[in-house]
């Protein structure tokens, strides 16, 4: 029996682009939206943020997997995008904590996996032809049927990818704390609930569906819109859910949070060329002057000309390419940042966002 990773493997773009490998995961076929993540650590944090459904991760970092997987660093309860390519996995790890590694998690979560590919050309060409539909495979190797299979996957844009990431049922993730926050789950990373709960939050997560008026019976101090996947134009009843809480409790977006909250003060969204991806984007504090560099993952965007004019503030822009990256009401107690101040992985710049959030709650509930 040959080893796992002489296996052939290929990567097909819509636009016809086919590039060949060996498998470092699961058997199969798979198709998503084909995204770059320029993180240099943190793959596995990658693989379990469940905003990552529907795509196809291609990490620009040339070595991937050296140092395992560790079970506690796990972002959600599995995980959640549809492939991964890489330059090299690794065959070995190096980590006390690691108790697997790379290729054998992405077998065991039946994710197909495709590796020694030019990971560097396959980011250019999405960096210069944007995002693209792909399909990823070790069964279907003939490069004509596999452009066809990524051509006819059905992508992201309208698509409600939420419903597929979400807690099924309310959960009590932490019981005690002095500030109680509801997590309208659209796909949460642990890490936003770590932190609430190192600021002495009582933590209480519920599905994306929930109305407002259930949420308001857990008397929470403040609702926090997690990150998720997808198009936030197809969640027009999360955005009703939302506009049921401005004024009510204090919000706080983050990534599809943020975008949802945008939609929910009468804004609109759109989709990026190439998304923004990994953990080394320089973001503007535009009330401070303050550059904090952050993490980031999503592929839409608030588009600032569309929200009410003397209502909504921008308060944060992105240095590269002066997108949107947060907005607060100036009446209401509500704020938003497209990008992660939960990290996981890192950097931890926009950390202190959530003590903003906890001294909100402390002003509007005293």
């Amino acid at each position: 029996m040959p080893h796992p990773a002489e296996r052939p493997a290929k990567i097909a773009l819509e636009d016809g682009t086919v590039l060949s490998g060996c498998a470092c995961g699961a058997e199969g076929t798979a198709v998503g939206e084909a995204v770059f993540n320029t993180s240099l650590t943190g793959y596995q944090e990658v693989l379990t943020d469940p905003s990552y459904r529907g795509q196809i991760v291609v990490m620009t970092y040339p070595l991937i997997g050296n140092y395992g997987i560790i079970p506690e660093d796990d972002e959600s309860r599995q995980p959640f995008l549809a492939g991964f390519v890489v330059r090299e996995c690794s065959p070995v790890r190096s980590n006390w904590r690691s108790r697997r590694l790379l290729g054998d998690q992405l077998r065991a979560a039946g994710l197909v996996g495709v590796a020694g590919v030019d990971t560097r050309m396959l980011t250019r060409r999405i960096r210069v032809h944007g995002a693209m539909k792909a399909a990823v495979s070790t069964t279907e190797l003939d490069d004509r049927r596999l452009v066809r299979i990524a051509r006819e996957s059905p992508g992201l844009v309208g698509r409600d990818l939420v419903r597929e990431v979400t807690i099924a049922e309310p959960t009590v993730l932490h019981p005690r704390g002095r500030r109680t926050v509801v997590i309208l789950d659209c796909g949460a990373k642990h890490n936003i609930h770590r932190e609430l709960a190192r600021r002495g939050c009582r933590v209480i997560a519920v599905p994306a569906d929930t109305t407002a008026d259930r949420i308001l019976t857990y008397r929470p101090h403040g609702v926090l819109l997690s990150n998720g996947p997808g198009d936030p134009a197809a969640l027009p009843h999360i955005v009703q859910t939302v506009r049921g809480l401005l004024g009510r409790t204090v919000v706080f977006g983050i990534c599809l949070g943020h975008q949802i909250l945008g939609r929910a003060l009468g804004g609109g969204t759109f989709k990026l060329k190439f998304g923004h991806h990994g953990g080394n984007h320089p973001v503007k504090d535009l009330r401070t002057g303050r550059i904090s560099i952050t993490v980031q993952n999503h592929g839409f965007c608030v588009d600032p000309d569309t929200l009410p004019r003397g209502q909504v503030e921008v308060t944060h822009i992105n240095l590269n390419d002066h997108t949107l990256e947060g907005m607060r009401h100036r009446r209401l107690p509500a704020f938003s940042v497209q990008y992660h101040p939960e990290a996981a992985p890192g950097p931890h710049d926009a950390q202190p966002l959530f003590d903003e959030f906890v001294r909100m709650m402390g002003e509007h509930h005293a």
